[in-house]
């Protein structure tokens, strides 16, 4: 696999500090040496990794037109989780939660999901291989630091691995603006994946079928339908405030 890029400071630090091997070498805005980033440059030439210095210029031709903030790093390819990894995610948690997303292809999408799912305590995102966003530079960057804390599973077949998940207790609860039942009305605690469907299209039939429940958020305006992400950060949190008040 060929090596990637991150872009931004949140980006390379969160690579720093939880997965420091991947780092092959850092580009830094030269002379910049304010206190958010000289820990991050000890710490690096600590490790031995290359930093090169630049001038704005260069980053800007380097980064292709991305926001690099003064920063940016080459790395290796994170470690892709597959289905099997399931059950080892499964025995970290009592409770777990996860966020299924079905279909969700625009980066800057998927990398909003990813944050949002970070401040939530998410288990894991769960995607299928063959309809999902990459996890490039742009999902990394909009996730601020999300993509390297929140486990990412590309599954085969995702309404198999949705039944195998039923099969150890796992409440699906997919949105679907047709649903009877709000999510404000749901019960969301326990054990529970929280289903979104792709932008503009919603959850695919299979997906559908498969879910346990399907919920809707209530909408007031004329406004039929929000920003997958915005959906999915409502759903979350209104299983956080759930779960806090047990």
């Amino acid at each position: 696999m060929s090596n990637e890029f991150v872009y931004g400071i949140h980006a390379v630090s969160a690579v720093l500090e939880k997965a420091p091997d991947r780092l092959i070498e850092v580009f830094v805005l030269k002379d910049r040496q304010d206190k958010r980033l000289l820990p991050m440059l000890n710490e690096l030439q600590r490790l031995g990794i290359s930093i090169q210095q630049m001038s704005r210029q260069a980053l800007d031709k380097k980064s292709q037109g991305e926001n690099h903030q003064g920063m940016m790093a080459r790395v290796k390819p994170a470690k892709t989780l597959n289905e099997h990894d399931l059950d080892t995610l499964l025995n970290t948690v009592e409770h777990p939660l996860f966020l299924v997303l079905d279909g969700v292809t625009d980066p800057h999408n998927l990398g909003a999901c990813l944050r949002n799912a970070d401040a939530a305590g998410v288990t894991a995102v769960i995607v299928p291989k063959d309809k999902s966003a990459p996890l490039n530079a742009t999902v990394s960057k909009v996730a601020c630091g999300a993509a390297e804390t929140v486990p990412l599973v590309r599954v085969t077949n995702l309404a198999r691995t949705m039944k195998a998940l039923q099969e150890q207790g796992i409440w699906f609860v997919g949105t679907a603006g047709e649903a009877t039942q709000d999510i404000f009305q749901s019960k969301l605690t326990g054990p529970l994946a929280i289903v979104m469907g792709a932008e503009g299209d919603g959850m695919r039939r299979l997906t559908r079928e498969t879910c346990d429940a399907l919920v809707k958020i209530p909408m007031s305006g004329s406004v039929s339908s929000l920003n997958v992400s915005v959906a999915t950060g409502i759903c979350l949190f209104e299983a956080v405030r759930q779960r806090l008040s047990r």
